[in-house]
């Protein structure tokens, strides 16, 4: 049984690592895709803790993932399919088997939808953002299309209206929604 087991290896979950490592917790950390999740989609990241230049997502999440290992952090490629409580303790099915642990810390972020059209990988970074929020303030006076459905498009949009010269949401539905 582990003390702590980490699910998602994003930043906030590499964060959560050096914390519970540094204090001698037997800590793993389960990532069922990318380590560094959405940031290492990221070619130019700005607005991170500690960073006053900008840093490459990959970059970025190599520091994180050095930084946790150095104290201890196991890292599993897994994904957890189950998780309850029992007996005091947490059960995690994962594709790799049962793990138990005294505290499970969900850090699980967000995975973006892909359009899969072509150049969208290509320019993943480099022109094709997933975050208006992280990425917004690169898209100055710029003129912009969001593609999408349901609130977060038009969230997203009116978000970006700060930066962008012009925004056009490309929508699934004959109808949006008004933003708040």
């Amino acid at each position: 049984m582990r003390d702590v087991i980490i699910v998602g290896g994003g930043s906030a979950g590499l964060a959560a690592a050096v914390y519970t490592c540094r204090n001698q917790l037997d800590t793993v950390l389960f990532e069922r895709s990318v380590l560094g999740g959405q940031i290492s989609l990221t070619n130019e990241v700005e607005n991170y803790p500690g960073f006053p230049e900008a840093v490459s997502g990959p970059e970025l999440t190599e520091l994180l993932r050095r930084q946790a290992v150095k104290f201890g952090l196991t890292i599993e490629n897994r994904a957890v399919t189950a998780l309850s409580k029992g007996d005091g303790v947490f059960h995690l099915e994962t594709d790799g088997g049962t793990e138990t642990a005294k505290v499970v810390i969900l850090a699980t972020g967000a995975s973006p939808r892909f359009l899969g059209c072509p150049g969208e990988k290509e320019y993943t970074g480099r022109g094709v953002s997933y975050c208006a929020t992280c990425d917004g303030p690169f898209f100055r006076n710029q003129e912009l299309v969001v593609v999408g459905g349901g609130d977060a498009a038009v969230e997203e949009g009116h978000f970006l209206t700060r930066f962008a010269s012009k925004v056009t949401i490309v929508h699934r539905r004959d109808q949006v929604p008004l933003p708040p």
